[in-house]
């Protein structure tokens, strides 16, 4: 006896079972909380009204978006030659090329933002060595500014960005790049108008990778801004931990997560997301 189709389409989700109920609970039931505290205010006012009153909290994001934009775009210029020559060099030096490149992710997170703490302060390594050579007479200010959080944001950052890169550009058909210059076309005319633009799935998915990874940083920031700096995250870890006020750091993150899906929406058209991740139209 042959089953009905909706019997077989019910049946084939029961292993899907423990994953949706993993869901609900750990995340949904979460988001669901938070929307309630943003949109419940305990003390009478709404907590998006203070957000769009406060001074404080505008520059905040603003700050925390140019920062991440920033960040990425960085990471992306000095990521792709990394990604290129890793690419286009022979198979048995790709790999330890690749290893060099992403050997900083073996090390935490908090470790190299405390390293670079001590390589940018007045008496560090890096001014030192500017002294030296005679740039710089007086320290410069390296660190507990918006340079250091760069500094240490792009350090942690790269290699992702370099691996997303990779991850296209290996798949990229060399014997393309053998046709256009068969062709006549010369090596700037075939990376730029074969190479580049069948790339570009590795450059969106490391750019937006980058993006909503440096939209939540907090520890590197917090360390290499010393307090100068400050984050949406860095406010909404205060609202909670010592103001108290949920309704305001509910409302923070949500700001944050539309703001964040508002950038990335048309930005996933643009770069055509869906084949960064093998998503084909039909």
């Amino acid at each position: 006896m042959i089953p009905a189709p909706g019997s077989v389409s019910l049946r084939g989700l029961l292993p899907l079972c423990p994953l949706l109920l993993f869901l609900l609970v750990f995340f949904l039931y979460p988001v669901g909380r938070v929307l309630l505290l943003a949109f419940s205010p305990a003390g009478g006012e709404s907590p998006f009204l203070e957000l769009w009153t406060t001074p404080l909290y505008r520059a905040t994001l603003l700050r925390t978006f140019r920062i991440s934009v920033t960040v990425t775009l960085a990471c992306l210029f000095l990521g792709y030659p990394v990604a290129y020559t890793v690419a286009m060099v022979p198979r048995r030096w790709s790999g330890v090329l690749l290893v060099l490149a992403v050997m900083p992710l073996w090390i935490s997170i908090l470790g190299r933002s405390f390293t670079w703490l001590v390589l940018l302060q007045r008496n560090g390594v890096v001014n030192q060595a500017l002294n030296a050579i005679g740039l710089v007479r007086e320290p410069v200010p390296l660190v507990y500014n918006e340079f250091g959080v760069y500094v240490g944001m792009i350090h942690i950052l790269l290699p992702f960005m370099i691996l997303s890169l990779y991850s296209g550009m290996s798949g990229i058909n060399v014997s393309l790049l053998r046709a256009a210059a068969n062709l006549g076309a010369s090596e700037w005319q075939t990376f730029r108008h074969v190479y580049f633009p069948l790339s570009l799935p590795g450059v969106a998915a490391g750019t937006v990778l980058l993006f909503v990874m440096a939209l939540g940083f907090f520890i590197t920031p917090a360390l290499l801004g010393g307090g100068k700096v400050t984050l949406v995250t860095m406010l909404i870890e205060a609202n909670v931990h010592a103001t108290l006020d949920w309704g305001l750091a509910a409302a923070l993150s949500l700001v944050l997560l539309a703001a964040t899906l508002l950038v990335l929406v048309p930005l996933s058209r643009l770069l055509r997301l869906d084949r960064a991740v093998g998503v084909g139209a039909r």
